[in-house]
């Protein structure tokens, strides 16, 4: 088991300085959302991106920033808080520093369920296939948690990680099998499958809205409650806390955060863990404040990602859950290679 820290409550000055930063973070989130509507592969002039909220005048570029880039923009604020926060819950959860929805194979089981959904009973919609990204999602958590928990040793981290990985490899097979049967499916969902913000109607965003700040109210309600747990739940307990309670509502939160953004995004893999452990290094162990900073970091990296994407091989466009891979598995090897033997 990985050794934690007990969580300290934040003294006055420390309260102040972590208040600061969190607003100098939300500054860095407004400038990135900027430009993510400015820069692309067609960059648009400031002056134009004012124009199109204020003096629209039906043009090209004020078309491209209107029709485009603030639903893109907007998607991805949402896509990067649902990631960015299951992974932190997760982790507090599971006392699990290698947990994220990608490598305990939750993304995996939200595809699942969607490619199912979308290549065999033939469901376009997100709408429709939404309830079935939370399906996965459920499923997933169960069978890891199960697999990871049998035997004598109990859920080790180690154990969590390795049934999570396992699963995540048989259901993205099954789910590239039930593609290369069904070529509608594979047709639909070829970009989706690596994760991107492009292509999506406004429609999209506001669809996963409310499910998203529903398990970011749920995540944030459970945060005093999981600084408790983090002290192992016999202590837990003594200290007041319901320990059941607080992990039934966490994983809803996680449930609906990751459901919500893979059905509408694709598996975008990695924003969950490189985030969390960023705050975590900069705020300490309390989760109230690594949650709070989760919410505005997690959106700039993937903003900052699909920023990327789009100017590295412009005139064309690198998805963005490829750019999050190339960044997060780096970070990944890093983070074992550091911890591999306190873990075990």
């Amino acid at each position: 088991m990985v050794a934690t820290r007990t969580p300290v409550p934040a003294r006055p000055r420390t309260r102040a300085r972590l208040g600061t930063g969190l607003l100098i973070c939300l500054g860095v989130l407004a400038v990135v959302g900027l430009l993510s509507i400015a820069l692309g592969t067609r960059t648009v002039s400031p002056q134009t991106v004012w124009d199109a909220f204020f003096h629209y005048a039906d043009t090209d570029d004020q078309s491209i920033v209107r029709d485009l880039r603030v639903p893109r923009t907007i998607l991805g604020l949402l896509a990067g808080v649902a990631f960015g926060l299951s992974g932190a819950v997760i982790q507090a959860v599971t006392r699990n520093p290698l947990a994220d929805t990608q490598i305990l194979g939750v993304n995996s089981g939200a595809g699942l369920f969607v490619v199912f959904a979308v290549g065999v009973l033939g469901l376009t919609s997100l709408s429709q296939y939404l309830w079935f990204g939370f399906a996965g999602v459920a499923f997933a958590l169960t069978l890891v948690y199960l697999l990871g928990s049998a035997g004598r040793a109990g859920a080790t981290p180690v154990r969590l990680t390795l049934a999570g990985v396992a699963l995540g490899a048989v259901m993205d097979g099954i789910s590239g099998g039930i593609r290369l049967v069904r070529p509608r499916a594979f047709d639909y969902l070829r970009f989706w499958d690596i994760g991107s913000l492009a292509g999506r109607p406004a429609d999209v965003a506001l669809t996963i809205l409310p499910f998203v700040a529903a398990g970011t109210v749920l995540a944030l309600l459970v945060a005093r409650s999981l600084n408790a747990v983090a002290l192992g739940d016999d202590l837990a307990r003594t200290l007041g806390a319901g320990v059941g309670r607080t992990r039934v509502l966490a994983t809803a939160s996680v449930m609906l955060l990751a459901g919500a953004a893979t059905a509408a995004v694709g598996p975008i893999g990695f924003v969950g863990l490189m985030v969390p452990h960023l705050v975590r290094w900069i705020v300490g162990p309390d989760q109230r404040w690594i949650f709070g900073y989760t919410v505005v970091l997690g959106p700039v990296l993937l903003l900052v990602a699909d920023i990327v994407g789009r100017l590295v091989v412009r005139p064309g466009e690198l998805r963005v859950g490829v750019v999050t891979a190339f960044v997060g598995a780096p970070v990944l090897i890093w983070w074992v290679r550091r911890r591999a033997v306190s873990a075990l």
